[in-house]
C-alpha cells in the first residue's frame, strides 16, 4: 500500500499487511476468480481459497480488531489521495535520505544497488564498526529510534512506512549531514 500496484497482472497476491496496511500478522490475499475453480480437494481448508471465497471470508472467526485497523488505514489512504498520492510522497521522503547517503562522497554508502532501492527501509553503513556505533548512539540521543540494521544485513535501517511523516525523514537527512561533518 505504498504504491499503485495493477493486481490484474497477477494470479493470486498474498500479502503481509504489517506496517503500512495494519497490525503486525494481517494479511490480505487478492485472487483471480478462474483460480478459484479448481482448488485441489486434499488441500486442508484453511489453505482453500474457494472455502474462503464461498464463506465471504467468514470461514474461520477474523481477528477482528485487524480488519478495523485495515479499515482504518484504508480510509486514511483513500482521505491522503490515494496510492499515487501515497507513492510521491514516500519518494519525497526517502529522496531526502538518499540524497544524504548519495552527497556523503562515501562516507555513508547504500546497501543495495541504486535501481532496487527500496521506498520503505533504507538500508546503508559507514566506513567501520566504531563509526556506526557511535552513529546510532549519537541519533538516538537525538530522539531517533530503530536504526540498527535488520539482523540478516546488518549497518543501519532508516524505515519510512506510509505513516512516518515526512519532517522525520528531513531531520534524519540533516542529522546524517551534521554527522559527516562533524566524523570526517
Amino acid at each position: 500500500m505504498c504504491r499503485p500496484v495493477d493486481v490484474s497482472q497477477f494470479g493470486l497476491i498474498y500479502a503481509g499487511a504489517q506496517k503500512n496496511l495494519g497490525p503486525s500478522g494481517v494479511t490480505v490475499v487478492i485472487i483471480r476468480e478462474d483460480l478459484l475453480q479448481n482448488t485441489p480437494k486434499h488441500l486442508p481448508s484453511m489453505l482453500r481459497y474457494d472455502i474462503h471465497a464461498k464463506g465471504k471470508s467468514l470461514y474461520n472467526t477474523p481477528p477482528v480488531y485487524s480488519v478495523y485497523m485495515v479499515n482504518l488505514v484504508l480510509k486514511w489512504i483513500k482521505q491522503f489521495g490515494g496510492l499515487a498520492k501515497m507513492e510521491q510522497f514516500n519518494q519525497e521522503k526517502t529522496k531526502l535520505i538518499y540524497d544524504a547517503i548519495d552527497t556523503s562522497s562515501g562516507f555513508y554508502h547504500g546497501l543495495v544497488d541504486p535501481s532496487s532501492r527500496s521506498i520503505m527501509n533504507i538500508t546503508f553503513a559507514l566506513g567501520n564498526d566504531e563509526l556506526e556505533a557511535k552513529f546510532l548512539k549519537q541519533s538516538e540521543q537525538e530522539g531517533f529510534v530503530g536504526l540498527k540494521g535488520h539482523r540478516d544485513v546488518g549497518h543501519l535501517r532508516a524505515s519510512t512506512y506510509n505513516a512516518v511523516p515526512y519532517e522525520s525523514c528531513k531531520a534524519l537527512a540533516e542529522f546524517m549531514k551534521t554527522f559527516q561533518q562533524q566524523n570526517s
